[in-house]
């Protein structure tokens, strides 16, 4: 199913507004900050249903991100280009490619909803089909670029073991 992530954008603030519920128009969650339980949208797309449950589970607040696609982010994926070393036939693909994602300039790329339970954060999210092809892009792109070289993080401490 292809989404219209613009009209869902839309249709999902003026259910929100309808239902009454509080939302705060934040960033995207950090995964890291606490543990995080991910919504199947692909077996249950309905937002309002996650939106139930989170009614139900009694959060308070909602919050909402979107994300525009823009041509900087095309961009950035050219630079990485010019950075890396790769045959001239995969740069030409590559560069075809990052040309006809920029169509979806302005175009909303991801949304998300979340909430925070008592030990966790719920979320929802969708990204346009789009969008998750030039996010595999970028990966691609990357396997062309220097692998991480171990830091000074990475090497043991000194003094602390024999080097016997």
């Amino acid at each position: 199913m292809k989404l219209n992530l613009d009209a869902l954008k839309d249709q999902i603030l003026e259910y929100l507004e309808k239902e009454g519920v509080l939302v705060f128009r934040g960033f995207c969650r950090n995964p890291e900050a606490r543990p995080i339980a991910y919504w199947d949208s692909h077996r249950a797309p309905e937002f309002q249903a996650f939106l139930k449950v989170a009614r139900e589970a009694g959060a308070k607040l909602v919050v909402f991100n979107d994300m525009d696609f823009s041509t900087g982010m095309a961009d950035d994926a050219m630079d990485r280009l010019e950075e890396y070393d790769m045959p001239v036939e995969a740069r030409r693909g590559f560069e075809r490619r990052l040309r006809e994602i920029r169509a979806y300039q302005g175009f909303t790329c991801a949304l998300e909803l979340s909430f925070d339970g008592p030990n966790r954060t719920f979320i929802y999210e969708l990204r346009a089909d789009w969008y998750l092809d030039f996010l595999h892009l970028l990966d691609e792109i990357d396997l062309y670029g220097p692998e991480d070289e171990p830091g000074e993080e990475d090497e043991p401490p000194r003094g602390f073991f024999s080097p016997n």
